[in-house]
């Protein structure tokens, strides 16, 4: 018997016991306390032992690595499976050391797609730190009965229309600070006011010259900008984006003011830069950051991830805009020690220009594993679970002993498949690996179960 299906099958038993143990303890305090109201509590009962099933966000497992002359040779003939093509790297780091396991092709950079947002996460993490959260807010104007609606970054910002269902991390609300704005504002005896916005906190172009031209009518994002509501889409749950998301941000506003008793003057949105040092009448914040990466990786969230590179150029003095954005990642991973073979134009990865090492990739999973770095673990926690969520949900069919056992990011382009994450192996070492392709053959869906057989491969060993 594997030992992950021991381990599950123990897990079940010892839970039963628990939950039988635990109704029989309270079935007899029950009884205790109405034969005996004035006697005494006895001491508490041993605690009963849990095994859980989590070995993929175990940190430094302490298990014997792999062999690594078998684990090369098994992977070095599945890297060469015609799948994948002829571009094709990969590498697999022990968590604890940072010590090589595997190397194939490992410092020569490939096309990484959306594994992207793995080095996007790590930096603004460790930059930002996992606590900060993006405001929205409203100021006073230039005159006491004007307003302006300043973007603060937050693409996750919710309009009047929520999904349906409950979404993760919980949203900042366009409503509730109309809402807030309307309260403050009627306190100050003020029921009619002219609006305007202010999206400057984002510089440069909406859409980097890099992406495709069909990225925004298809809708894998929207033009990036500061303030936007559903992460400008029309609706949301769809894929089609608004041409404008901050006018159609400062629209959606100024429609809900009236609702809360507040009428708008004026004829039509008008960009306008709030002042230094304008008095806060009303603001929202989003979820932490910590939270948003999580969403961003679980999800393959291009806007998000945009917006967290902005936030990393911001926090590290650098312009706010694509070319910024890039240039803070790489900034802040030179200081965790990992810039060689990382080479990025953007933070989703939509960019064909973006080139990563499958050694740097790893190497960024194995720092954000490690226990010497709580402050990056929810780059970890929020990658896709073999079997279950996010991208890998549907994933690893052909693999059903290691469902929820690799937890990795998947990466998907014309002619570019990549997957990197951890897994702990046969023995319960923790590993980082990283396989990746950028010149994948045509055939839908072969690249992706190659890349699953090499990460199956690694938690067998």
């Amino acid at each position: 018997m594997r030992r992950e299906r021991l381990v599950a099958l123990v897990t079940l038993v010892l839970l039963q016991l628990f939950v039988v143990a635990a109704g029989a303890h309270l079935l007899t305090s029950d009884l205790l306390t109405k034969k005996a109201p004035e006697s005494t509590a006895s001491a508490e009962p041993p605690p009963v032992p849990v095994v859980t099933a989590g070995p993929v966000l175990v940190s430094g497992g302490n298990g014997p690595l792999p062999a690594k002359g078998t684990l090369t040779a098994a992977l070095t003939k599945a890297l060469g499976d015609p799948a994948l093509g002829k571009r094709v790297g990969g590498a697999v780091l022990d968590v604890q050391t940072g010590g090589v396991i595997f190397a194939g092709d490992a410092e020569t950079g490939i096309t990484p797609a959306s594994t992207t947002k793995v080095a996007t996460s790590v930096a603004a993490l460790a930059s930002l730190g996992p606590d900060t959260r993006l405001s929205t807010r409203v100021v006073r104007g230039t005159t006491a009965n004007s307003i302006v609606l300043v973007g603060g970054g937050d693409p996750t910002l919710a309009g009047p229309k929520p999904l349906a269902g409950p979404v993760y991390p919980v949203q900042a609300s366009l409503p509730v600070l109309a809402r807030r704005t309307a309260k403050a504002l009627k306190a100050a005896g003020i029921t009619k006011v002219s609006v305007t916005y202010d999206d400057s906190l984002y510089t440069g172009p909406r859409v980097p010259p890099s992406w495709k031209p069909n990225y925004i009518p298809d809708g894998e994002a929207a033009p990036v900008t500061a303030l936007m509501v559903d992460e400008g889409r029309v609706t949301p749950g769809v894929r089609q984006r608004v041409a404008d998301p901050s006018r159609t941000a400062y629209r959606v506003f100024t429609a809900l003011l009236p609702k809360y008793g507040v009428a708008v003057s004026g004829g039509g949105a008008t960009r306008a830069r709030a002042q230094a040092g304008a008095q806060e009448i009303a603001r929202v914040d989003s979820a932490p950051v910590y939270a948003l990466v999580e969403r961003a990786l679980t999800l393959s969230d291009n806007d998000l991830a945009e917006a967290l590179a902005r936030q990393v150029a911001l926090k590290e003095g650098l312009p706010v805009s694509f070319d910024g954005g890039a240039a803070a990642v790489r900034k802040v991973l030179a200081r965790l020690g990992v810039t060689q073979g990382v080479r990025v134009f953007d933070g989703s990865g939509l960019s064909p220009d973006n080139r990563i090492a499958p050694a740097s990739l790893a190497r960024l999973v194995a720092l954000a594993a490690s226990p010497a770095n709580p402050h990056l673990r929810s780059a970890i926690s929020g990658m896709p679970i073999a079997g279950f969520t996010g991208t890998l949900g549907h994933r690893f069919t052909k693999n059903h002993s290691v469902y929820g056992l690799v937890r990795a990011k998947t990466g998907t382009l014309n002619g570019v498949n990549t997957l990197t994450g951890v897994t702990t192996t046969r023995e319960g070492r923790l590993v980082a690996f990283a396989f990746m392709a950028d010149d994948v053959p045509p055939g839908w869906g072969k690249a992706e179960a190659a890349l699953d057989r090499l990460a199956a491969t690694v938690a067998a060993s």
